[in-house]
């Protein structure tokens, strides 16, 4: 009767196989378990409601997606394109440098912004494509998609390194616990502060990086100061030659 409880991974091995609907399959297999193992449908509730609040914070992401929707909806990503319009001699590189120093700061105080999904996309991006656009110009396709790889990759270095920074997170104390063990006693203070060049190292040449490498991108995909493509540079001479003879 023991092993009659795993009938509930077959539940989840079978349903996926099937393609059904996941929460489908988890809430199903989370059933089948809970009467299998004699929970019943009050300890079964109990045992969900309990997993939720002391995992509440996983749920976070959900109210972050709906704020961030209802922003969006009411002209965030426009805002956020005519802010950044107004500055003069902002480029993408530049932006999203000063986001990762900005993002750097406020991971050492634990504040999250709500990472790529809420703050990357709707902001962050709107206004590296704006410094584009205000410049009389459209960003290409390929432009666009170099542009999300940096400004993703500058969250996750910045909040990476940066939330190691403040005393008691996650990480510092899974630094400390693992270390223990082995007979290193880790001063979570102490180990905050050797970090910090670390955390600033890690993202000033992070920033440099992208600032070099979006130059280089203008370069390729507009063709200097214009955002031409790299094939029509070359055609004006032939093109002259040819109206010539047509001539």
């Amino acid at each position: 009767m023991e092993y009659l409880v795993l009938l509930g991974i077959a539940v989840v091995i079978v349903g996926f196989a099937l393609r059904l609907d996941s929460i489908l399959i988890v809430f199903l297999a989370a059933i089948v378990t809970a009467l299998l193992g004699n929970l019943g449908i009050d300890g079964f509730l109990t045992t969900l409601g309990e997993s939720f609040v002391s995992n509440r914070s996983v749920a976070l992401f959900i109210i972050i997606l709906l704020v961030t929707g209802t922003l969006e909806r009411n002209g965030l990503k426009q805002a956020a394109a005519a802010l950044i319009g107004k500055a003069k001699g902002a480029t993408p590189g530049i932006i999203i440098a000063l986001y990762g120093v900005m993002r750097l700061v406020f991971a050492a105080f634990n504040v999250s912004f709500g990472g790529v999904a809420g703050f990357v996309r709707p902001i962050i991006m709107p206004m590296a494509v704006g410094a584009v656009e205000a410049s009389g110009h459209k960003p290409t396709d390929e432009y666009v998609e170099q542009l999300k790889g940096m400004a993703s990759g500058m969250e996750n270095v910045a909040w990476f390194f940066g939330q190691v920074l403040f005393v008691g997170t996650s990480g510092a104390i899974l630094v400390k616990t693992t270390l223990a063990p082995l007979g290193y006693d880790v001063d979570l203070l102490r180990l905050a502060i050797i970090e910090i060049p670390v955390a600033l190292i890690a993202v000033g040449v992070t920033a440099v990086y992208y600032i070099i490498k979006d130059n280089h991108l203008r370069r390729r995909y507009c063709g200097g100061d214009t955002f031409a493509a790299p094939a029509r540079l070359a055609a004006p001479e032939s093109s002259v030659q040819t109206v010539k003879e047509g001539e």
